[in-house]
This record gives C-alpha cells, structure tokens and sequence, in this order.
C-alpha cells in the first residue's frame, strides 16, 4: 500500500521556535508526525468491528525497561503527552471489504464492516489509512495495521477487568495507583499471584491444538495505556484477546487516569454478547470499583449467557456491599467465585466443572 509523503514530513529549515519544540518532542520520544493506531477488534461469521485512533502526536513505542524512578516517569507522563487527531477521515480495508468514517474528538473511530463471506476463526490482519479532508487531493496521512479475531467455537468466552483483577494496581487508593504507574513499567509490574496459570487454564479448557477460549479485557484504564498493558500481558504469558478500554485522556487529567464511566464498560460487554448470541460467558473482575455491579447488570440482562461471575477480594471496606450483590447474581441462578486468592479461584473452576 503506497504512502504519499506530505510536504511538512521534509526536511525544511526550522524556526527558532519549531526547533524548540522539535527538540522538546524528541527529548521526550515523541512525534508530531501523524498516527494511526488500529487496536485489536473482534468479529463473527458476518461482521467485523474494526478500531482504534488517530493522532496529532502521539508517544514512540518503547524499547528499553529500566527500574529507575525518573525514566518510568518520563514513560508515563509522555502517554499522556498526545494530541488525537479529531474529525479526519478514516478508511478502514477489512475482509476484503472498504469502509470509511470519521474520528470523534478523542481521535478514536470504530468501523463495523459487513462481510460477504465467511472468515476462517484465528486473527485476521486489518488496515486503516488517515485521509486528507474531502475537497482536497486525496493523501493518505498516515496508515495503520492491527488484527482483528474470529473465535473458534467454543465452550465459552472470557470477559476480564484489568486493574486489580489480574494486574496489581491499587485502583481504590488514588494515591497508591499513581505511586505504581510512576515507580514501575510495563516489565516491572507484577500479575497477582496464580493469575495467570487461572486464566490459561480457562483459554485451554475443552478445546484443541489453537481454537482456544476467546478472552476480551474490558477496563477503565485509558486507551493511552494500550500498548503498556498489551506489552504487561504478553511479558507475563496472559491469553491473547482484544482490549477495550476507555477514552483518551490528556495529561490535564492524568490524576484521574482509571477513574473512567463505568456505563461505558456496561455497553462495551453489552457490545461483545450481542456479537456473539450463541455464545457464553465468564466474568471476571475485583471489588474496588463497579465490577460486581456491572456484572449483576450484566447478569440482569443476560441471565442465560453467563456462565459464573469471578470477583477477587481486593478493598476489605467493600466486602459486605459485593457480597450483597453477588447473592443477587446467584438469586438469579449464576454461580460466583470470591476470592483472595487465585488458587480458589481455579480449584472454582475445576470443581464447578467449567475445565475438564
């Protein structure tokens, strides 16, 4: 796919100013180059739902991990950093099949792409190109790739939290979640205990060779995180799955990064059950924010579809309140796991007869 370079990516004779800032950017490894990011999306037999986000400037991938304090911190602050590019045009290539849109004002578009034949389950290899503003030559600004899944059949699927459900992360307690954001990366971050050998034992469970169970990570952290928590997942060895998280945020707002609306999460579950209707599901989340309450929404809804509602015991002040809502959620015939530790939660599942 060929890319028409625009005049201002040549190399001109900078202003005071603009070298200034040139210097400012790279010191802080990040571009002002425009950016397609198209995140992992998810489909079924007849549509695909391709995602993701345009930038202004956006932070360089990183490629070294280091423990020092203020290195972590240059590595946060400058994923807050980004401009999105809002109201461009968007053209999206996807099963053969070409679409186009419009980024909203956080940069991010979400394309839903109608198939006339049937897709093979695994991943699928997707592409998205930033337009030049109808009435002008055409240009492609920048363009993208990423992968979209079509689940293998299965026995059920997995809808997971992030923070404090399988990363360690202290959401409840502002303060403490900074401190870990700034102090550690993405390789120095630690899963909870057993996490992982859990959630592999629940992509594994009766299937075959690769038609794994099919996992999606539904969180309030901010699409700004994306590429840390994807490079977190796959350091520590979690199943692979599409992750969809929340709205940008700038670096204003970056002490409320987490603090995302939980309606939001609601809809995007909601978004992943309607795509797949024969399908069921397990949930699984923590107690320090509104999983148990999302979930029991969840379940209100879709009383036939889940199969059980995992919630970890992370903020002690929250026990009662979950435990009141998770005997709704078994008053409406769905079994729930609460637990400390992971180990109960996977001797859960064993018993249960979830995994053979």
């Amino acid at each position: 796919m060929e890319t028409v370079q625009l005049p201002f990516r040549h190399k001109q004779k900078k202003s005071l100013k603009g070298g200034i800032k040139h210097y400012f950017l790279t010191w802080l490894h990040l571009t002002d180059q425009p950016l397609v990011k198209v995140y992992r999306g998810f489909g079924n037999q007849t549509m695909l739902t391709v995602h993701g986000t345009v930038f202004k400037q956006s932070a360089l991938p990183r490629k070294k991990y280091r423990t020092s304090i203020w290195v972590n911190l240059l590595g946060l602050i400058r994923l807050f950093l980004v401009r999105p590019y809002s109201q461009v045009r968007v053209r999206v290539y996807a099963g053969g099949q070409t679409r186009e849109t419009k980024t909203d004002l956080d940069g991010y578009f979400r394309v839903e792409v109608p198939l006339t034949q049937a897709l093979p389950p695994g991943w699928h290899v997707v592409q998205a190109q930033c337009i030049s503003p109808a009435g002008m030559p055409e240009t492609i600004l920048a363009d993208g790739e990423g992968d979209v899944l079509v689940p293998h059949a299965s026995s059920f699927a997995c809808i997971s939290d992030i923070d404090d459900t399988f990363l360690v992360s202290h959401s409840a307690v502002l303060m403490k979640r900074l401190t870990v954001l700034i102090t550690r990366n993405a390789h120095t971050r630690q899963p909870f205990e057993g996490v992982v050998s859990h959630y592999q034992l629940l992509a594994k469970a009766n299937t075959q060779d690769e038609a794994t169970n099919p996992f999606f990570y539904v969180s309030s952290s901010e699409w700004n995180l994306y590429d840390y928590i994807l490079e977190f997942s796959k350091k520590n060895g979690l199943p692979e799955g599409v992750y969809l998280l929340s709205p940008l945020k700038q670096f204003s707002e970056l002490l409320k990064t987490g603090q995302g609306k939980h309606m939001t999460k609601f809809m995007r579950i909601v978004r992943i059950l309607e795509a797949y209707p024969n399908q069921n599901f397990i949930l699984l989340g923590d107690d320090t924010q509104e999983d148990p309450t999302i979930y029991a929404s969840v379940v209100e809804h879709f009383p036939s579809r889940i199969r059980c509602v995992y919630i970890r015991q992370v903020h002690h002040k929250n026990q009662l309140k979950t435990r009141e809502i998770l005997s709704r959620i078994e008053a409406m015939g769905v079994p729930y796991c609460y637990f400390a530790h992971s180990a109960e939660a996977r001797q859960h599942s064993v018993e249960s007869g979830l995994v053979a």
